[in-house]
């Protein structure tokens, strides 16, 4: 009857949120003890509840039970498939109070507005500079180390940013070369258009 009635009577001694089912409040409870009992037998893994649980198996196994009907990716919860779905629709309802701009995901609004209070919370401890996300600064870290993590997949040679792996790797697929190639084939096809068309005019004029 405490659905229909909207009573929640049991309450949690920690913080002050009620429940409906007394079930629910002994997991809530497990936020605040940190007890984790639902362990993966794959990775050792634990979790508050069988339902965290259940999902994260789907990892190990690859089942992705959630599919888009628009485009035919799959999702292993239905709330990542919602969050992609937007993308079809072009629904964006997280909006920014400071400039109007729009997003699909409350995490993109997030990372924007810090941008507008920069907002720069991750340090780099070799040389101070901050950066708006941790993504940002381990980008930003490479200058610091040797790490060379993005391997050319036709030699050994090894790049810390990834538009500079994208241009050597020209060099062994020709991309470049045929690029240019074509650039030098259309100039000339221009040029004997130009020259075909001129003589056809001259032609035309004599006759």
């Amino acid at each position: 009857m405490t659905i229909h009635t909207g009573v929640k009577p049991h309450t949690c001694d920690q913080c002050g949120m009620s429940f409906r089912q007394k079930w629910s409040l002994s997991e809530h409870m497990r936020i605040h003890t940190g007890v984790k009992p639902f362990a993966c037998d794959q990775c050792g893994k634990s979790f508050r509840n069988s339902s965290s649980l259940k999902v994260h198996l789907r990892l190990h196994s690859g089942e992705r039970p959630f599919t888009c009907d628009k485009c035919g990716k799959t999702f292993i919860q239905s709330d990542a498939l919602n969050t992609h779905q937007k993308v079809h629709t072009k629904e964006k309802p997280y909006m920014c109070t400071l400039c109007g701009k729009s997003f699909s995901q409350s995490s993109s609004l997030k990372l924007h507005q810090k941008r507008h209070n920069s907002v720069k919370e991750h340090m780099c401890f070799d040389c101070g500079k901050t950066f708006t996300t941790d993504a940002e600064l381990k980008l930003h870290q490479r200058v610091h180390s040797e790490e060379k993590p993005l391997k050319c997949s036709h030699c050994d040679k090894r790049f810390r940013w990834p538009q500079y792996l994208k241009k050597h790797e020209r060099i062994h697929t020709g991309e470049k070369l045929y690029s240019l190639h074509s650039m030098w084939e259309e100039f000339h096809s221009v040029i004997y258009f130009t020259q075909s068309y001129k003589k056809k005019q001259m032609s035309e004029i004599m006759n």
